[in-house]
């Protein structure tokens, strides 16, 4: 086998690869077997039949055809090795000969994994800085959970913007009823900010119980929908019934409704509980600020767009994956925003640059300072995993499958990067504390956004 390889732009790389006769030799009669496993030849029993026979049915082209992939794989293989790069993803392949008894010859153009220079990390320190609560904090705290557990009460008079007020409505364009623009006990809390509507709720405030009113709105330009986009409706109401919220006192009982000796002792429970959240969020803070310090610090060869176009996948589906545990799809809602994926995919574009940065610089760092996963380690990880999803079978097979286990093995070490990197350059104790993103491996292995840089911040 011989092989000559050129640098292209974009860091990448093509070989010109050449594979005699006498070097693919074997993976002709590995290919033999697997036909005759699968095919019968006359005469003989399936699996049996030897190579000059299997050779001799399904001719030499057929078996080379079986044999290519094989062929390509090992000699790619090979060629990389001997060049001493590391590349990153599947290689584009053309093959330019091939022929029975004669060298096959191709070309497989890959991306190569972009040299990283680091700074040196004695000289970025970064600020950790805690908010500290207060106690018109845990004030705020208490009143959102007063707001929880409030009763709706019926209410004589007219709704204020702190009531609940419930309508039959009619849309209406150009005095035509518009198809499903009508509603029936619609509720509505007034001093919440309509999302679709700007002014719609202003427009049912000091209304009563029987009252009707008429009134024209202008929808946004972006509205989803288009007969109604940038247009005016008229909207008839009639109030069905406006309620007001009761909201329970602040005393022992409504301590002990959640699970609090006294309102004392509730008191000392939230700010504990806003401390702990206070700590998280300065940790992810300075986190975050240390990767876009690193990242703008260290020197990165040209980033391959195969790199890049991985991280924009991985950007769509979070989102995807959000909208979903809120109710909302993707089509609904780039019919909002009036994009489609592709259009959504190019905004990402230069997020989805500093994403693969931070991969390839937590790869480097990985690689200098010999930070790596133990068979134990990633062994425990997905023991714990089995035990968490041991009710769910469609997970459990999953964990099976060598991609997910390689995500996990990825976030694992990744986590050792983030920890090692926090530990040198973060000025201030960080809080410690374990992230339970189960799932989050295997939905992504499903979903074939693969990392091949073997780390994903």
């Amino acid at each position: 086998m011989e092989h000559k390889s050129q640098k292209l732009e974009n860091s990448q790389m093509e070989f010109t690869v050449t594979v005699t006769p006498k070097d693919y030799q074997k993976h002709l009669e590995t290919a033999a077997q697997h036909i005759s496993n699968r095919v019968a030849i006359k005469g003989f029993r399936k699996g049996k039949a030897p190579y000059d026979m299997v050779r001799k049915e399904v001719g030499d082209m057929k078996l080379m055809q079986e044999a290519l992939e094989d062929i390509i794989q090992e000699s790619f293989f090979q060629a990389v090795k001997a060049e001493k790069v590391d590349t990153i993803g599947m290689p584009e392949i053309n093959v330019q000969k091939m022929a029975p008894d004669n060298d096959i010859v191709y070309t497989a153009k890959v991306a190569l994994i972009p040299k990283v220079t680091l700074p040196k990390l004695d000289s970025i320190k970064i600020k950790r800085t805690v908010k500290k609560v207060s106690d018109k904090d845990v004030d705020e705290t208490i009143e959102n959970l007063r707001k929880m557990q409030a009763k709706e009460v019926v209410k004589e008079g007219k709704a204020n913007k702190d009531d609940k007020i419930v309508i039959d409505m009619n849309l209406l364009l150009a005095g035509i009823p518009v198809e499903g623009g009508q509603a029936n006990d619609y509720g509505v809390y007034l001093g919440e900010e309509h999302q679709h509507i700007p002014g719609f709720n202003e427009a049912l405030l000091d209304l009563k119980k029987d009252d009707e009113k008429e009134f024209d709105l202008p929808f946004p330009k972006n509205y989803h929908s288009q007969q109604l986009a940038g247009n005016t409706g008229t909207f008839k109401v009639k109030v069905k019934d406006v309620f007001t919220r009761a909201l329970p006192e602040v005393d022992e009982a409504f301590a002990k409704a959640l699970g609090q000796d006294s309102v004392e002792k509730l008191r000392e429970l939230i700010k504990e509980n806003l401390g702990h959240e206070a700590q998280h969020k300065a940790d992810e803070v300075a986190e975050i600020e240390m990767f876009e310090t690193l990242i703008k610090a260290c020197n990165f060869d040209e980033i391959p767009n195969v790199l890049v176009d991985a991280e924009r996948k991985k950007m769509f589906y979070e989102l995807r994956s959000d909208l979903e545990k809120h109710g909302v799809s993707i089509e609904q809602y780039l019919q909002d925003i009036k994009k489609n994926e592709k259009d959504l995919e190019a905004d990402f574009k230069a997020k989805a640059t500093d994403r693969a940065k931070a991969s390839l610089l937590s790869r480097e760092v990985a690689l200098e300072n010999k930070l790596e996963v133990s068979k134990e380690e990633l062994d425990t990880e997905v023991k714990k995993l089995r035990e968490y999803y041991k009710e769910t079978a469609e997970y459990l097979e999953n964990l099976k499958k060598p991609e997910v286990i390689d995500s996990i093995h990825n976030m694992l070490l990744n986590k050792k990067v983030v920890a090692f990197l926090a530990d040198k350059l973060i000025d201030g104790e960080r809080h410690i504390h374990e992230e339970h993103s189960h799932g989050h491996a295997m939905a992504e292995a499903d979903e074939d956004h693969e990392d091949h840089t073997g780390h994903n911040h």
